[in-house]
């Protein structure tokens, strides 16, 4: 035979062997005329069955009004003397790009004026835009890169535009649709992370490449500024523009957790001397400001894990170290965000899973800090700031407290917009509760419930945890599951397990590849601590998770289905065994492991929802949820999973949404069917 001959039959032969193993392949071709025939036949059963359940239709429609609710908070992106805000109604479907004069909107009196109309431009060209947002030209801020996505997917278009004309600029930068990032380096030239043709992406999907684009230059012919490794995670470039002088970086990722970023000084871009797990949050005076993800020794000084630190700019991209502690957590507390102001640094922290902001000030060679008094109790998200003002607005809010928009300068403090009552919650209470897990580690958990729950263990229940990336999980007002649940007499769970940022980042490598087990043990120990209280009991208790979360979910109910008797499986991943061939699935092996490495598939397998279905188990009849266009995690892994349960003969439902991307929608439309669809079903299993 000749030597192509051979490798062909070879390739066929190791084709033929995965098909044994894994005989549903063929659904991980996305929009296939056999997949997508699948896919109907499985959306149809499960609209039939929830759209003439009672309930349903009132459902959707209080989700609808809701969402379409024209005197919800107009959230500020306050640029110069202008906001501009983002709007979606019952009358603009895909939304509007609008502004007002920032005057007339801190007396409540906005004037907007529409600058970009989504479905006018959906409707011209023929497509489903979603807006992704601006990235501005500092300092004029008169020209902007719009990015825009088709459907939902994480890959945009990036086009030029003009705020001033209102207009897209005729000949002016235009980028074809791709997952990556451009950012400004002048008015004439961009930073562009695409894809550029055949190996230009890496095994991830992201770019591996960086040029510099010139105005009026073709892409093709743009100047190749870096080209990374194709095993790599991706290459990001970065702008911004301190102090009249733009700032320019490019990260190189090998991981979510392990990556290099270079500067550019003068026409050359230096590789910081940071480490490579840290993550860089802004520059103050003349310093970078580092999140330290793991112990650093600098000239005899060991800084810990979870440390705000400072970094003498100037010095570092000359390869010296001079290093600072701005802020250091106790073993409750984690930094959340950093914000530069003129009147400081603005610390968002988490203190045993609520909101605390500081701020912090450098000066005559040490760091001071004070609070800032904010209401307690809560979660704090950073709305708008600029390091060239003083002014900040930042958003408060808890688990039956709808959110209010607050405006602090200095020591005055306004409330700028209140939030509408979206749910009953006057005959509600919150509690915070701790429980051991299996390996004697003391897990928080939230409840929320009416005030004269009987403890007979009949009350309906609904878990929800994420527990993975370091995303922190925060007590905020949930329009979704109020209306959805606890409006309908539910009690809802949340579970702070490991695998988030809660408690900082040894928090989230308790949970992190061969100790992955840890975040799923945490759950199990708050649900049977729920039990215990005799709040629920298996027959009335559900699980819910999406994304990382629904792999979460996908474990659940398949190592332990005497405990729930509802799980929904949102956006998941759930084939372990190939999650790292499948679009963005590479770049999530730093979290989970390499299966393709025998000794981590030991332990990946073992947990792998998708491995461990079994025909002849009583498993809860699940709802799985996933888009065709989710380009982030792969809709096969549903598809898969629900087949696979399908042939062994387990009930479940499965809906797949034709557009939205990773979360599963594009339209408000669509997202209140999504809403009404999931706690439908809770109601359907769990009352």
């Amino acid at each position: 035979m000749k030597k192509t001959q051979l490798l062909l039959l070879a390739l066929l032969l190791c084709f033929h062997s995965l098909a044994q193993d894994d005989p549903y392949l063929w659904l991980e071709e996305i929009e296939s005329e056999k997949s997508m025939e699948w896919v109907q036949n499985q959306n149809a059963k499960t609209k039939k069955a929830v759209e003439s359940a009672e309930g349903f239709t009132a459902l959707k429609d209080n989700f609808l009004k809701s969402m379409n609710d024209d005197e919800k908070i107009d959230y500020p992106s306050v640029v110069k003397d202008m906001v501009y805000n983002f709007w979606k109604d019952e009358n603009h479907v895909r939304g509007i790009w609008r502004r007002t004069s920032k005057d007339l909107y801190m007396k409540n009196e906005a004037k907007w004026e529409t600058i970009i109309d989504l479905d006018a431009l959906s409707e011209k060209d023929n497509a489903k835009w979603v807006f992704h947002g601006a990235t501005w030209l500092e300092p004029s801020f008169e020209r902007c890169l719009i990015s825009l996505s088709d459907g939902g997917t994480d890959e945009d278009v990036v086009r030029e535009f003009d705020v001033t004309k209102k207009e897209f600029v005729k000949d002016g930068f235009e980028l074809p649709s791709s997952k990556g990032g451009a950012v400004w380096v002048n008015e004439n030239e961009l930073l562009v992370a695409r894809y550029f043709g055949e190996g230009s992406m890496t095994t991830s999907g992201y770019p591996r490449i960086v040029k510099r684009l010139k105005r009026g230059q073709k892409l093709e012919n743009a100047e190749l500024v870096m080209k990374a490794e194709g095993d790599i995670m991706g290459l990001w470039p970065g702008s911004s523009y301190v102090n009249g002088k733009r700032q320019i970086t490019l990260q190189k990722s090998y991981s979510f957790y392990s990556h290099d970023v270079y500067s550019l000084e003068g026409e050359e871009f230096i590789r910081l001397d940071l480490p490579k797990d840290s993550e860089l949050q802004d520059i103050y005076e003349g310093m970078t400001l580092v999140r330290l993800n793991s112990d650093w020794e600098v000239n005899k000084v060991t800084f810990k894990s979870g440390d705000l630190v400072a970094v003498d700019h100037e010095l570092l991209s000359k390869g010296e170290l001079k290093v600072s502690l701005a802020f250091r957590p106790d073993s409750k507390t984690s930094v959340e965000g950093v914000s530069v102001t003129k009147e400081g640094v603005l610390l968002n922290t988490i203190q045993n899973v609520k909101s605390v902001l500081y701020m912090l000030n450098f000066s005559k060679g040490t760091w001071e800090m004070s609070e800032v008094e904010t209401p307690e109790f809560g979660r704090i998200s950073i709305i708008s700031s600029d390091r060239e003002d003083s002014e900040y607005f930042y958003q408060y809010s808890n688990y039956i407290t709808p959110p209010t928009l607050y405006c602090k300068d200095g020591a005055n403090t306004i409330v700028v917009r209140q939030g509408k009552k979206k749910f009953e919650a006057d005959n509600l209470e919150v509690h915070q509760y701790e429980v051991n897990s299996k390996d004697g580690t003391t897990v928080p958990y939230f409840i929320i419930h009416k005030k004269d729950l009987k403890l007979d263990g009949s009350n309906p229940t609904l878990v929800y945890a994420y527990g993975g990336f370091n995303v922190s999980v925060k007590p905020g007002y949930d329009t979704r599951t109020g209306i959805g649940w606890l409006e309908q007499g539910g009690v809802y769970v949340v579970a702070n397990i490991r695998g988030g940022g809660e408690f900082g980042p040894s928090w989230h490598q308790a949970a992190m590849k061969e100790n992955r087990q840890n975040a799923y043990d945490d759950f199990y120990s708050v649900c049977e601590d729920v039990i215990e209280r005799k709040i629920s009991s298996p027959k009335h208790l559900g699980a819910f998770g999406w994304s990382n979360g629904g792999l979460m979910a996908g474990v659940v109910a398949t190592q332990r289905p005497d405990l729930f008797n509802a799980v929904i499986i949102g956006a998941p991943l759930l084939d372990m065994k190939r999650f790292n061939k499948m679009l963005a699935g590479a770049s999530w092996m730093g979290e989970y492991g390499n299966p393709d490495i025998p000794e981590e598939w030991e332990f990946i397998k073992k947990y792998s929802p998708y491995h461990n279905v079994h025909k002849g188990t009583d498993y809860p009849e699940v709802l799985i949820v996933t888009s065709t266009k989710d380009d982030r995690v792969h809709p096969a892994h549903a598809r898969k999973m629900a087949a696979r349960m399908i042939e062994q003969e387990h009930p479940l439902y499965y809906f797949e949404t034709i557009e939205g991307g990773h979360g599963a929608s594009s339209t408000n439309e669509q997202a209140a069917f999504n809403q009404a669809m999931m706690f439908t079903y809770l109601k359907m299993k769990l009352m």
